[in-house]
């Protein structure tokens, strides 16, 4: 099946991930459906892909038009029976192995043969994930980064049975979709986080070490290196159990001591402490105005 035949898309998932590809999608003309367990994920990611559909069109990187004809195109559901006709489902759960292999095996049974699944994780092994479907060769990752709807990256990751068909569709729907892709090798973390979580690890462990306070780590490297955002504030970002997953599945995964998770941020996740989306990480999110160090 080539791009050109993919023109409905389920996606798994109405979280931060989800919804930002559910986004992309029918804004490049894909009939969506986002399916979560959670009856009250759904209305808030519905709610939120129209907030950011709106603040494109403030910033001019689509109409009204644009928005008025993607928004029906997405559909909602709350199991997997709604895919039975999808041409392609991406998996953007939690990432949890063990979540995800129990979904992609209750998926399975519904698709139709010839239809393709792509997983978003950030760095569990493509071949262990397609090993627990009926269609390996059919089986691939997509890696979108956070925020989808910002972000140009896609890493496009082939397991080991992934038909080169397969991998080339996947890149030529992140293309449609207004993405550039990059081929990946089913290692531990990809290319990205491969490189971008040790290093926020390392943040944690000058915080953990007394090198710096939060605020010290996060302007030295905001201004000393020109990054957007300090390595804390994104790791809030990006959600600290998300963070400790990926860097968890490093260091089982190749073996090396550099890897470790550092253990002030095994603590911040055993305290609920999770970043942006639970109102507490290195930074405290609940007040009225700037959020507040909590180190």
């Amino acid at each position: 099946m080539s791009v050109d035949n993919i023109k409905k898309i389920g996606i798994i998932g109405a979280g931060q991930m989800g919804n930002g590809i559910a986004h992309v999608a029918a804004i490049a003309g894909l009939d969506v459906v986002l399916m979560d367990t959670n009856p009250d994920q759904l209305p808030l990611a519905m709610e939120k892909i129209k907030r950011h559909m709106a603040r494109q069109i403030e910033k001019g990187m689509i109409t009204q038009t644009d928005m008025d004809t993607a928004l029906p195109r997405i559909s909602t559901c709350l199991d997997h029976s709604n895919f039975s006709d999808a041409d392609i489902v991406i998996e953007a759960a939690t990432e949890n192995e063990e979540v995800k292999k129990g979904i992609l095996r209750e998926l399975c049974p519904v698709l139709k043969p010839e239809a393709y699944i792509a997983t978003n994780t950030s760095s569990i092994s493509i071949t262990r994930l397609a090993a627990q479907t009926d269609r390996p060769g059919q089986f691939v990752g997509m890696h979108f980064m956070n925020p989808v709807p910002a972000m140009e990256l896609v890493e496009i990751i082939r397991g080991i049975a992934t038909d080169k068909e397969t991998f080339q569709t996947a890149s030529d729907l992140a293309i449609k979709m207004g993405k550039s892709p990059v081929a990946a090798e089913d290692f531990p973390a990809f290319i990205v986080n491969r490189v971008l979580m040790p290093m926020i690890n390392e943040a944690v462990y000058t915080l953990y070490e007394g090198v710096g306070s939060v605020a010290a780590i996060d302007n030295a490297i905001k201004m000393g290196l020109h990054h957007p955002m300090g390595p804390l504030e994104l790791a809030d970002f990006i959600g600290l159990d998300t963070f400790l997953a990926v860097m968890n599945v490093l260091h089982e995964g190749l073996a090396d001591s550099k890897y470790r998770p550092c253990p002030l941020l095994v603590k911040y996740v055993e305290a609920g402490w999770l970043g942006k989306k639970t109102g507490k990480g290195f930074y405290d999110y609940t007040g009225d105005g700037d959020p507040v160090p909590t180190r």
